[in-house]
């Protein structure tokens, strides 16, 4: 009988055909066949998404967002969890917005999630929304919230910027942290879960 594997785009378990694992044995995929063609679509049901995930930190406040097409109608998803435990969950819809919009939103609802005092760490899979944090915020309040080798260049969705910033300057015991998205993570999946979950919606 065929091992059972698991997919480390989707999560999902697949076993091989007989025929296929006849003529290839011992091959062991790292994707599923949906996977494989890309036909795979990320969840947009939160209990779909813990029954197949189960990978990734267990602890923390776990971001996403996005919409399609981009720009477009879009949506965005925070959840608080410790231990594995569901604390607390947001999300919210923009009829007209961009991906980056909505990755902001999300890590602005994640600091308003935390008690004061409360040290979680933050995880999104936008590397964007991370840097402005971690690396871009500080020099670009120094230039008069310009960017650019010149400092002239204006800043896009600056109003979630700097509101994003002044968040993460008030909490610097709070550090957002970059986590690979659709890898199996259950968490970062349950957030992308949220943020789509408006698609569903009558």
């Amino acid at each position: 009988m065929p091992d059972t594997l698991i997919c480390q785009t989707c999560g999902n378990k697949f076993t091989l055909p007989d025929s296929v694992a006849a003529k290839y044995p011992g091959w062991k995929p790292k994707q599923c066949m949906p996977c494989r063609s890309g036909r795979t679509r990320p969840s947009t049901n939160t209990d779909d998404a813990l029954a197949r995930f189960d990978a990734g930190p267990s602890t923390g406040v776990f971001t996403d967002g996005g919409c399609d097409p981009n720009p477009g109608p879009g949506g965005w998803g925070a959840v608080k969890v410790v231990d594995g435990e569901i604390i607390e969950e947001r999300s919210g819809h923009d009829p007209d917005t961009t991906n980056n919009r909505m990755e902001l939103r999300a890590m602005i609802e994640a600091y308003r999630m935390l008690a004061p005092g409360e040290a979680l760490p933050i995880y999104s899979d936008s590397q964007y929304t991370v840097k402005v944090v971690t690396e871009w915020g500080a020099q670009w309040q120094m230039n008069g919230w310009r960017r650019g080798k010149k400092g002239r260049e204006p800043i896009e969705n600056l109003d979630l910027v700097q509101e994003l910033f002044e968040l993460a300057r008030s909490r610097p015991d709070v550090t957002p942290q970059w986590l690979r998205g659709h890898t199996g993570s259950r968490w970062n999946e349950y957030a992308d879960a949220l943020s789509r979950a408006w698609q569903t919606t009558p």
